[in-house]
Order: structure tokens, then C-alpha cells, then sequence
């Protein structure tokens, strides 16, 4: 039995949950559609699926064997896409993954011209201060700012933007302003990231990089969280220049310690690896990385 007939209906039967409903969805009947699972388990010599009167489950080698498959029957829908319909006019599905204060700033506005420039595409943007996992989420590209700590990652730098040190103008009025990086350890910073007793602020001084322990009465895991809380005066936050843009021209907002914050972050645009990427994630990565740097 030909080996691709037997991994889409093994694949119809996962996704439609049961052999029946699998048989309505393909249009083949359901012994067809058992025939050619029960081929595909003899050839591995594993049972993909747990049977029953009431419900068909996967047994655990058949997850794994759906986790491994099923995108590469996905490359393959796409490469035939390509070669049918060209490459001019992109379309189907893409997830993006971006962080939440970035992705409202920077990616969402960028949406709408997207789409207007390829009417087939469906868009997912999903937005999380949380690293998301590329392979397990489906997702296609993700958009991230700092280190991608992903070896099998295809990772491309398409900006930078600068660290800075800010905070409001009454929290300063409170408390006066660090004049150097070590004095802030007498100030309330907030803290990106999980609960933490203290933290490392990063500097770049005459003698090279260095860092601060810095402390503080409030950390969260949004970034949009820490911004507003320095704009309401509880602290002072470090932040990527480009989740600060619609702040810095607050009139309340004052950047400080600017001769010690030389350090930056990398804006790139990442692939999970896979053997082959979709026409439109190209097109779609090409787009972002010719529109956000015009962005920052």
C-alpha cells in the first residue's frame, strides 16, 4: 500500500477522532481508512492507536510518530501550493510570535499593510512576554528582542536597539537622581522578569562592562507592567529603547545614567529549523525585515 495514502489516513483519523469520522472528512469509506492504518502499524511494528467501542486514543508511540509527521506532510502541502499557485501572491496560514509591548507597538501597526499586500494571508500574532516554544506552538517566525537561545534555530538580525535607564520626574523629585550606576542601589528598581530578591543591571563604563545589583519593591513578567508603574512613580526601570517609544516623550519621563547605558539588543527574526520553509514565511520574514527597521 503506498506509503503517503497510509500516513494522511492515519493522520485523517488523529485529527478527526475515530475512523469513522475520518472516512467522512477524506471521503474514503472506513474500512479503506482502517485498512491503511492497520497497514502503516504493521509495516512500523508498534500500535499507533489505543481501540475501543467508545473512542480511538494514540498510544504514545503514536504521538510521537504524529508529532514527527504531521509537519512534514504540512512542507509538503505547501511546496505542491508554491508550484501551483507561484510565489507572487502568498497565501494561507502563518503564526508569529512576538513580546507583548513590542509586538502592540511595533508589529501590530505593520499588520494591515501585510495583508493589503496579499489577500490570501491569514495572520495569527500571537503576543507574549513569554518565550513560546517554536516547534511545539506551531509557530512559523517569531519576532524577538535579546538572545535566541535556540541552537537549531535560523536566526536573522534585523535591528538593535539600545538599553536605557528611565524613570518619572516625580519619583526624582522624591528620591533625586543617580548620578552614577552604584547609586542605585539606594533607589526602588523594577524588576523585568520573575520574582527575584536582586537583580544585575548592565553598564558600560571607562574600564569596560559591568554590572549592578539592583533591588526593588515590584517584578513582573510584562514589560507593560514595569513601564507603567515608572510612569506612575513607583521606581526606576531598565528597558529595550523600543518598548519605550510612545514614553519618551512624556513629559514626565526622564532618561538617566545615559554615559553608562552603551549597551544593546539584537531585533531578529527567527525560523524553528526545518528542512524546508513555506514560501509565504519567506515572504513574510523578508517583509518585517525591510518594514521594522524603518520602525525603530
Amino acid at each position: 500500500m503506498d506509503r503517503l495514502h497510509e500516513l494522511n489516513a492515519f493522520i485523517a483519523v488523529v485529527e478527526a477522532g475515530g475512523f469513522s469520522a475520518a472516512a467522512r472528512t477524506t471521503g474514503d469509506s472506513q474500512s479503506a481508512i482502517s485498512k491503511a492504518v492497520g497497514s502503516l502499524e504493521k509495516r512500523l511494528g508498534v500500535m499507533l492507536f489505543n481501540r475501543s467501542t467508545r473512542r480511538v486514543t494514540l498510544t504514545d508511540q503514536g504521538q510521537r510518530y504524529y508529532d514527527r509527521t504531521k509537519p512534514l506532510i504540512d512542507e509538503m502541502q505547501d511546496a505542491d501550493t508554491e508550484l501551483t499557485k507561484g510565489t507572487l501572491g502568498v497565501s494561507g496560514l502563518i503564526r508569529i510570535a512576538a513580546s507583548a509591548t513590542f509586538g502592540r507597538l511595533h508589529i501590530l501597526p505593520l499588520i494591515p499593510i501585510l495583508l493589503s499586500r496579499n489577500a490570501g494571508l491569514q495572520v495569527d500574532l500571537i503576543l507574549s512576554d513569554t518565550v513560546r516554544d517554536m516547534v511545539e506552538d506551531r509557530i512559523d517566525l517569531a519576532i524577538r528582542v535579546g538572545a535566541v537561545d535556540e541552537p537549531d534555530a535560523v536566526v536573522r538580525r534585523v535591528a538593535v536597539t539600545p538599553l536605557i535607564c528611565v524613570g518619572s520626574r516625580q519619583y526624582f523629585e522624591r528620591h533625586g537622581i543617580p548620578e552614577v550606576p552604584m547609586e542605585l542601589v539606594d533607589h526602588n528598581c523594577l524588576l523585568y522578569g520573575g520574582l527575584a530578591e536582586s537583580k544585575n543591571w548592565p553598564f558600560v563604563g571607562r574600564d569596560g562592562r559591568f554590572s549592578v545589583p539592583v533591588r526593588g519593591n515590584l517584578s513582573s513578567n510584562s514589560v507593560e507592567t514595569i513601564r507603567t508603574a515608572v510612569l506612575a512613580g513607583v521606581g526606576i526601570g531598565m528597558f529595550a529603547g523600543v518598548s519605550l517609544s510612545e514614553e519618551l516623550s512624556h513629559p514626565d519621563i526622564m532618561i538617566i545614567l545615559k554615559d553608562f547605558t552603551g549597551d544593546v539588543r539584537d531585533i531578529n527574526l527567527v525560523w524553528p529549523k526545518r528542512r524546508f520553509v513555506p514560501a509565504r514565511v519567506r515572504q513574510v520574514t523578508d517583509f518585517f525585515a525591510e518594514a521594522i527597521p524603518q520602525r525603530i
